[in-house]
């Protein structure tokens, strides 16, 4: 399938769910990974900590490039009553995270940071998440079965848990799975990397 992007772009991110994206999207990529501090202070709120995190990411990348290639980097976190989720140390973690979530409305917040030689692209995208009450069962049927040990809140809404759990969504379905992609790609059409299909 042909890519609508006219130069290369590296996506700093080892998250399977962002690569399956930008395919999706049709964009020339490839992935390359630096690690980045990911930790952040207390009281600093939600949207900066996504955005302070995916700018590390990016830098990361961006400082052992070679400056041709426009970076990609993205932080997704989950919020619920206040409380910054992210990814569950265990599985004792992980039912505790979604016995919080369940029946509860949360935000899944991704910050991501664009880098190229003509400007920076910094945004988050905020998208609220309400669950149906989930039993034990169901909670300990779900980590057992898909270990979501790598996904922040505990869950991926494109596994079992998403179809027979979530209520409602309230924003970009796509940006709870870790790319707020239709955003990424207007960012890029800013930044000239996308050839418009012809008609």
């Amino acid at each position: 399938m042909n890519s609508f992007i006219t130069r290369p772009v590296i996506l700093a991110s080892q998250s399977p769910r962002r690569k399956q994206l930008l395919e999706w999207a049709c964009v020339d990529f490839e992935v390359q990974v630096s690690e980045a501090d990911e930790s952040f202070k207390m009281g600093t709120s939600p949207e900066a900590v996504a955005l302070q995190i995916a700018k590390r990411k990016a830098d990361a990348v961006w400082n052992h490039s070679d400056k041709k290639r426009v970076v990609i980097a993205a932080d997704t976190i989950v919020v619920c009553e206040g409380e910054i989720i992210g990814k569950p140390v265990d599985r004792e973690d992980a039912i505790r995270i979604l016995q919080k979530l369940s029946g509860n409305v949360h935000q899944v917040i991704t910050g991501v940071c664009i880098k190229s030689v003509i400007k920076d692209i910094e945004f988050f995208d905020v998208t609220e998440v309400r669950f149906h009450p989930l039993t034990e069962s169901q909670i300990c049927f779900y980590v057992d079965g898909f270990k979501p040990y790598d996904k922040a809140g505990a869950y991926a809404i494109q596994e079992w848990i998403g179809v027979v759990g979530i209520h409602s969504i309230r924003g970009d379905f796509y940006n709870v799975m870790g790319l707020p992609v239709s955003r990424v790609m207007e960012a890029l059409r800013q930044l000239d990397q996308v050839i418009l299909p012809k008609t």
